[in-house]
């Protein structure tokens, strides 16, 4: 399964290890959040709908940090913006820890979300660019893989530090032990250089002073696939996100698990998660990225059911959180390859942060939405009706985009060329991925 690893070249390995590092440290910033809020909503009294506006915020602005960070990256360049982003959100993580009251870390957490938006921009693109089409569906994937990682350290963290310290200050501790290893991944990304294609590209921009603005993607060219991918992200990334932002919430209030029992629990989801990222980037690969989307999507669905409604207690739900976190999260890291084959390079980290980030901006509304549900129905009710409407508009993105398998990327504007087994059913890859098959 790992037998393409040793194909890499050392600066495919480096830029490898280097993205990995920087998702596993978002994951467990971002993360950590969703162990402290039970803490708070219990310390200074606030709603589900207060808890669910604060984890909105910061989706919000990931999402604006996000897009504006895929412009820059396509400007100044990739490796350059995923340092700064890396530096943006450790600091304001950090910081978070000093909050004295809703409005401040309000505040912190919109500030923080920038960052977060931005790092996943230039790092998937980044991988995309620099990785050879034949690996780069199980290259990215498993990168996003690191987010499983950086999930089940935040768990094991929260575990630890709430069991051990008063719940009073243990979840400012919990924050600031954030921006330890941000310094870490700064180590690793300084041999990062900037993709080949990137640099040719952005060569042929100064020389005929036709740089994109922000609304490049929502030409006609584009504009299809600029929605369609928007919203096969949101019912990926922000009905995953949404879940994952409640689940510690629902261990506590549904399950009844105090927050250090929970953080193991959800540990096992995690572990889930990683191996979920690994199958959906082999398969992404073997597949394509469409089937690959269609099959987890579906499971997702099911077993979200089966975890929010089935009585279970003790080692029965600990065993079903893996399979839970390997088909709701793993499906993430199909996202990363797909998207970087659909834009063209001039504005691949523009399209596919703006896409990327409108999931989060919409998952945001999902984890506002399932807070105010929660008022009026059990929190389970609340997110499996969510589940159920975000992953039915994910899946009909998936059969109305088109298979990118297998596609060279090129600098520019140019046509990408498909490789003849990519699945992709135009002889034209102009027609593919622009008209999308219309």
């Amino acid at each position: 399964m790992f037998a393409w690893y040793r194909e890499l070249t050392e600066r495919e390995r480096n830029t490898f290890w280097g993205c990995f590092a920087g998702w596993a440290v978002d994951a467990m910033d971002a993360q950590l959040f969703s162990f402290v809020l039970p803490v708070l909503i219990v310390a200074w009294g606030m709603t589900t709908a207060q808890a669910g506006y604060l984890a909105t915020a910061t989706l919000l602005s990931a999402a604006i940090g996000g897009w504006a960070c895929g412009y820059l990256a396509d400007r100044f360049g990739r490796a350059r913006i995923m340092q700064f982003t890396i530096l943006w959100f450790c600091a304001f993580t950090f910081l978070a820890g000093f909050a004295q009251d809703f409005q401040q870390l309000m505040v912190l957490r919109i500030m923080q979300g920038l960052g977060f938006g931005g790092e996943w921009a230039a790092g998937a693109v980044l991988m995309g660019e620099i990785i050879r089409a034949e690996h780069r569906g199980k290259a990215v994937g498993t990168v996003q893989s690191g987010f499983g990682v950086g999930w089940s350290a935040a768990a094991i963290l929260a575990g630890l530090v709430l069991a051990h310290l008063p719940q009073e200050y243990g979840w400012r501790v919990l924050l600031m032990i954030g921006v330890l290893p941000g310094v870490l991944v700064l180590y690793l990304r300084r041999k990062i250089e900037e993709p080949e294609i990137f640099v040719k590209t952005r060569a042929h921009v100064e020389k005929t002073g036709t740089r994109p603005g922000l609304g490049a993607i929502f030409q006609p060219e584009t504009l299809r696939i600029t929605i369609l991918s928007s919203l096969l992200a949101f019912g990926v990334i922000g009905v995953g996100g949404a879940i994952v932002n409640w689940l510690p919430t629902f261990m506590k209030t549904v399950r009844e698990l105090s927050p250090s029992t929970s953080g193991y629990y959800v540990f096992v989801v995690t572990g889930g998660s990683f191996f979920g990222f690994l199958a959906s980037a082999y398969l992404s690969d073997r597949l394509g990225r469409r089937r690959t989307f269609q099959l987890f999507l579906l499971c997702s669905w099911l077993i979200t059911i089966a975890y929010m409604f089935l009585p279970l207690s003790g080692w029965p739900l600990v065993v079903l959180g893996a399979p839970f976190g390997f088909f709701t999260i793993g499906n993430y890291a199909t996202l990363g390859p797909f998207f970087t084959e659909l834009f063209p390079s001039a504005i691949r980290a523009s399209g596919q942060s703006f896409a990327y980030n409108f999931g989060k901006a919409a998952g945001a509304a999902a984890v506002s939405t399932i807070g105010i549900l929660a008022q009026y129905i059990t929190l389970a009710e609340a997110i499996g009706l969510v589940a159920l409407l975000g992953y039915s508009i994910a899946f009909v993105a998936t059969l109305m985009l088109p298979e990118t398998r297998g596609i060279q990327l090129t600098p520019g504007y140019e046509p990408l060329a498909p490789r003849q087994d990519s699945g992709v059913s135009s002889p034209s890859a102009e027609a593919a991925i622009v008209r999308a098959r219309r």
